[in-house]
């Protein structure tokens, strides 16, 4: 038999199997060494060359003893060796040996007399290093008990997955014996799991090296074929000392209860999750239709296959919303919102979103607004849908479509109910609960706050819009010298109108004062501060002040409005001497755009906001421009170039970008700002003021200064 096989026993007739470099023998690196009678070295194995240093060449035909023995202990060395050779028995235990580099090495020895066929007698030595043997040992004497006592269920499968140990626990979790699992693939002693995905990891594991921990499975074992169990497992390769992969080890722990509190607590989770969620997706803008829309779709992915929201009429009419109680008779309703899990008939079981419907008594939504309080329905009968569904094919409907659990919380806000919101189940086999009852309506309050905030902004915002249009200039004025066009766009969401103001006011001889200012905050209070400056304005510009002065007089006005803030640019023209003088308070720089030149932010002393009452004596400067026919300047709030997700270099480039055709009209210059600058859901209102020169005096037949 070639020295690289050997038998192996298993199932079926013997086998002759190759065996790898690596096995424990090869750890140990056992050397051989043969002495004749007289204690010469007859024999050496590769292996004595390691662990002694000497080779064969070297080593054969000298005495062992001078050759591998100090001198101090030749003589008890001779001693030994004779009682071997006398047929007094073996010898054991650990020596010094002298290396061949002089170095002394304690080996552990096995000495045993041979006799050869002609009645010749030799002395075999078996040696290996002490340190490596009492490692091997240690390693032995801890995994045995290790195994076999461990919590663990532990188990090692050769490379072909089949297993070679099972200690007792993983007999207990699995149900089957240890004797059954030997020599088996986990297919064949496990079949009532998901074999297929436990020795695809397995093999992962082995091709790769890489381990694969806490990988669950759930299922049934004959250890507790009534009660499902749940388990992590963990799967690393084995290798011995040279890198050879042997096999594979797992680790396997019953991890059933702490399973079931992760399921409990899941659960739990998800709830917080949704009521952390709604936080987030509900109520993201003061609009109350939208609000509803976001509160339907929330519910349907988690809590209910068709959810609807229904708002009393009331409430968006702008009356006071009912406070909760007691009362009887039908109610006015708004269907908001009306949202399915999944495609399906029943959404037309709902009413029509947007129409006023009024509800009977009888209706549980009816009777859930009159209470105040949720209408639970378990378990839905045919009885109930007739209270459920406005009318009996809707009913018949939500019928088919397997409704058979219902739930309606009150959408109540500061103490008054709003409306109600409606859940069903058809598909979600399980039926709607008590913790459903007080997760829907801490759903439904969050909901209800925001809807009551909508409500009452948009009043107040559709007042401050009034206001404001009311205050700022009808058209542009004539001027001497200048073609005038301006805008105002409130705040897309009408979450940030306020305080944007222009003006263009002519000046006695010919001159003309241009304003824009931005009143800091928003709704009411900020249109109507701005009312305020925009007539102080209007009454400092007429005494001829430099635009310094004014700005220093508006300043003083403003901080004696108590908490109020503004900035403001504020410019004269003089087409005698077609010059412009400019002065900021903390607004953003005009932009020149001079005839055959780039357009071009203004370097300006920036000022300080009115209303700091020249804090530390900060001061506003005068900057005189020349202007000549065809040059043009542009006056802008911050809403024009400031946005939450752009730098506000990049909105300054493209302003100037949008800038660059000197034909374009100030009309259509100001569309065109605004079509490519204002997003769709600006939060900011902005005021935009262009104004070019003309030729002053103006040719004959010239057309009017305003555009």
């Amino acid at each position: 038999m070639a020295t690289s096989e050997a038998f192996r026993a298993g199932p079926g007739p013997v086998r002759v199997v190759p065996s790898e470099p690596g096995g424990l023998l090869d750890v140990l690196s056992v050397a051989a060494v043969v002495l004749d009678a007289g204690g010469r070295i007859t024999l050496w194995s590769p292996q004595a060359q390691e662990l002694f240093g000497w080779s064969a060449e070297e080593a054969l035909g000298r005495h062992a003893a001078g050759l591998l023995v100090a001198d101090e202990y030749v003589g008890l060395v001779v001693e030994l060796f004779a009682k071997v050779m006398a047929g007094d028995g073996a010898w054991a235990g650990v020596f010094p040996v002298r290396r061949k580099d002089g170095s002394t090495r304690l080996v552990e020895f096995r000495n045993m007399r041979l006799q050869d066929e002609h009645g010749g007698v030799y002395a075999l030595g078996i040696a290996c290093d002490e340190a490596v043997l009492r490692g091997v040992e240690r390693e032995l004497a801890l995994s045995v008990p290790l195994v076999a006592q461990s919590p663990l269920g532990l188990a090692v499968l050769d490379t072909d997955l089949r297993y070679v140990l099972v200690n007792p626990t993983l007999e207990r979790i699995n149900g089957v014996p240890a004797g059954k699992h030997l020599g088996r693939t986990p297919r064949e002693a496990l079949p009532f799991l998901d074999t297929d995905v436990i020795e695809a990891a397995m093999r992962q594991v082995l091709d790769t090296g890489v381990p694969l921990l806490d990988q669950y499975g759930i299922g049934l074992t004959p250890a507790d074929p009534h009660q499902e169990h749940a388990w992590s497992g963990s799967y690393y390769r084995l290798e011995d000392r040279s890198g050879r992969v042997i096999g594979l080890a797992v680790m396997v722990v019953d991890v059933t209860d702490s399973y079931r509190a992760a399921g409990e607590a899941v659960e739990a989770r998800r709830r917080l999750d949704l009521i952390a969620r709604a936080s987030v997706t509900v109520g993201t803008t003061l609009d109350l239709v939208r609000t509803a829309r976001e509160l339907a779709d929330l519910v349907v992915s988690d809590l209910a296959d068709l959810a609807s929201v229904d708002v009393l009429d009331s409430v968006l009419e702008g009356s006071e919303a009912p406070a909760p109680g007691p009362r009887t008779g039908e109610a006015l309703f708004v269907a908001m919102a009306v949202a399915a899990a999944y495609e399906t008939d029943s959404v037309r079981a709902a009413d029509p979103v947007g129409e006023r419907i009024t509800y009977p008594a009888e209706r549980l939504v009816t009777r859930c607004v009159s209470t105040g309080r949720p209408v639970l329905v378990s378990h839905i009968t045919g009885t109930d849908l007739a209270h459920i569904a406005r009318d009996a094919a809707a009913a018949d409907l939500l019928a088919r479509e397997g409704a058979h659990s219902y739930l309606v919380v009150p959408l109540t806000a500061r103490g008054q109910v709003l409306g109600a919101l409606g859940l069903l189940r058809a598909r979600n086999p399980l039926a709607f609960g008590h913790d459903d009852v007080t997760l829907a309506g801490e759903l439904a309050t969050r909901a209800a706050i925001a809807i009551d905030n909508a409500r009452w902004y948009q009043h107040a915002t559709d007042t401050a819009l009034t206001l404001q249009r009311h205050l700022l200039p009808r058209p542009p004025p004539r001027s001497a010298g200048l073609q005038i066009a301006y805008r105002y766009q409130p705040a897309a969401a009408a979450a940030g109108i306020g305080g944007d103001w222009f003006d263009a006011i002519p000046q006695p001889g010919d001159r003309t004062a241009l304003v824009v200012g931005d009143v800091m905050g928003h709704g009411v209070h900020a249109a109507a501060t701005m009312g305020q400056l925009r007539t102080a304005t209007r009454t400092l510009a007429n005494l001829g002040l430099d635009p310094a002065e004014v700005l220093g007089h508006l300043d003083r006005i403003t901080a004696d409005l108590e908490g109020t803030f503004a900035t403001c640019v504020y410019a004269t023209w003089d087409p005698h001497g077609s010059r412009c003088r400019v002065a900021l308070a903390g607004h953003p720089p005009p932009v020149i755009v001079r005839s055959g030149m780039a357009p071009e932010l203004v370097g300006l002393p920036a000022g300080v906001p009115l209303g700091t009452g020249g804090l530390s004596g900060a001061g506003f400067e005068n900057t005189v421009l020349d202007l000549l026919p065809g040059d043009r300047l542009v006056l802008y709030t911050d809403g024009l170039v400031e946005t939450r997700d752009d730098a506000l270099d990049e909105r300054l480039d493209l302003l100037l970008s949008l800038l660059t055709d000197p034909g374009l009209p100030p009309e259509a210059t100001c569309d065109r700002l605004l079509a490519a600058l204002r997003h769709p859901d600006a939060a900011d209102d902005v005021a935009l003021v262009i104004a070019r020169v003309r030729p002053y005096p103006p040719a004959v037949g010239s057309p009017p200064a305003a555009a």
